[in-house]
């Protein structure tokens, strides 16, 4: 298999296929991500919650993201490495944007995710796409608004609120965005804006139509067991496997049973 590439990415969408997109935060998952055959993976600013416990993506920052894009980075050698950039990481000014971004780029990510739509988030898109830094969009619910939006709410419901969504996007497209997620879009919403575009979409919650799927690994282990999107499967349950190994550890350790006699020197 080839490294994947926005050019992977976008004949899949041409040809009518679909990609695959999971999240991961550390070197051994993202590399078995990869042999497994996932076409993206993200380093999401999920990991805020499901790997540092924080309440919001809001916490997490820049020196944070860098460290995990490290490691998943050194862990991939096919899918192509996209960073969540973090809250106020690309708000402020564009050179602070353009820096940020570069850096995620130095820490092996082969492109990034900014969140939103306005006059200067595509002036932001423009620009990073011409320092060679691709970009992939994210509309629908976006979680780093959850405070103007009022909480966690589906996005796109009426038809004026899809095609404000489809402009958006199309924006970003023009901007040099390579694909777009939608988070918590209604599926006919979402099936709409995709058909309306040339770049992929990736849905989070958004249906069956879109280019490619994504979800939290965490999620699809049954790893992270706080909460759980009502769009996420759960192929697994890493919880019950982690504790009954611990409980067979510990049992062992205080039987006497660990360590044996192969596992000494």
């Amino acid at each position: 298999m080839s490294k994947v590439t926005v050019k992977t990415i976008q004949k899949i969408k041409d040809s009518g296929e679909k990609f695959s997109v999971l999240t991961a935060y550390d070197y051994s998952t993202a590399k078995y991500l990869d042999e497994a055959g996932i076409d993206v993976i993200l380093i999401g600013d999920s990991l805020a919650m499901v790997a540092l416990g924080y309440e919001t993506t809001h916490s997490v920052g820049v020196d944070e993201m860098k460290i995990f894009t490290r490691a998943v980075a050194k862990g991939v050698k096919n899918a192509m490495v996209i960073t969540d950039m973090p809250f106020l990481s690309y708000h402020t000014d564009i050179s602070s944007a353009v820096k940020n971004c570069g850096e995620m780029i130095k820490c092996g990510a082969n492109g990034v995710k900014i969140e939103g739509y306005s006059e200067y988030i595509l002036s932001v898109v423009k620009r990073l796409v011409e320092t060679g830094i691709p970009v992939m969009g994210h509309l629908g619910f976006t979680p780093q608004f959850l405070n103007t939006l009022g909480g966690y709410k589906i996005q796109g419901k009426t038809k004026e609120a899809a095609k404000e969504i489809l402009k958006q996007a199309k924006e970003l497209e023009k901007a040099g965005a390579f694909s777009i997620v939608l988070e918590m879009v209604p599926q006919d919403a979402a099936k709409y804006i995709t058909e309306n575009l040339t770049i992929p979409t990736i849905s989070c919650g958004a249906g069956k139509f879109c280019t490619a799927q994504v979800l939290v690994s965490d999620d699809v282990f049954g790893k992270y067991s706080d909460f759980t999107p009502k769009f996420a499967r759960k192929y697994g349950d890493m919880k019950e496997f982690i504790i009954n190994c611990a409980k067979e550890f510990d049992s062992d350790v205080k039987s006497g049973k660990f360590p044996n006699d192969k596992e000494i020197f």
